[in-house]
């Protein structure tokens, strides 16, 4: 008796029949290839969970304190448009501000120039730590019309010469000089007179140049806020 064998000519040879299932001598490769990535997903849940957890943590630490909305100089009187809040996490060394403490310092003289964006701190507002290196301050005895009424402290202005009038002196200081940028520090009237004192910052050598002017032949120009 013989055995008739056929044999499938399009039989793949990487394919077997088992219980009329045709499987892949492949799949479990494909298993062990989906294993890493399976690794790297947890992994990066991972990351991202622990990254919330700290950013939370240091969001707890932020205080609510407040900031400079726009530059002010020395001797600006402190008004709530001045004034920002911030949420920062503080250094315990560092001393600034509180919200909730505005009414502190809301109507006080700033001591020294700060720019926008800077923290406001307790030794930021009060006297004036003036002048600066570099600086100096000239106290001017002005008359009405020498100076504009709107003038106060942290005021930009230009000390401007003015030519006397015959029998005095009519050219400006010997050194040069005729317009010179500064800023109010304070603005004092006198009760028995009519002048007004008003103290400005300026460079040191124009300071010398200012004082050397005699009485009567300075004027105040109020500048814009900010410019040049």
């Amino acid at each position: 008796m013989s055995t008739n064998t056929t044999t499938r000519p399009d039989a793949a040879p990487d394919r077997w029949v088992s219980d009329g299932k045709t499987t892949s001598r492949f799949r479990g490769t494909g298993r062990r290839r989906s294993l890493p990535h399976l690794l790297l997903g947890v992994l990066l849940v991972l990351v991202c969970a622990g990254g919330f957890v700290l950013f939370s943590l240091d969001s707890g630490d932020r205080q609510a304190v407040l900031a400079l909305a726009r530059d002010v100089p020395v001797g600006h009187t402190l008004v709530p448009q001045d004034l920002r809040q911030v949420n920062v996490a503080l250094d315990p060394g560092v001393a600034a501000v509180g919200v909730d403490e505005a009414a502190t310092v809301l109507g006080r003289p700033m001591a020294t120039s700060l720019t926008a964006g800077a923290l406001l701190t307790p030794g930021s507002v009060g006297t004036a730590a003036v002048p600066a290196a570099g600086q100096a301050i000239a106290a001017l005895a002005l008359k009405p019309g020498q100076f504009p009424p709107e003038i106060a402290g942290g005021a930009r202005v230009a000390v401007v010469f003015v030519p006397g009038q015959a029998g005095t002196a009519t050219s400006p200081p010997a050194d040069g000089g005729t317009v010179w940028p500064a800023v109010v520090t304070s603005v004092a009237s006198a009760p028995s007179d009519q002048t007004t004192v008003v103290s400005v910052q300026l460079a040191e050598a124009s300071a010398r140049q200012v004082a050397a002017v005699p009485a009567g032949q300075l004027s105040l120009v109020m500048l814009a806020a900010g410019g040049r």
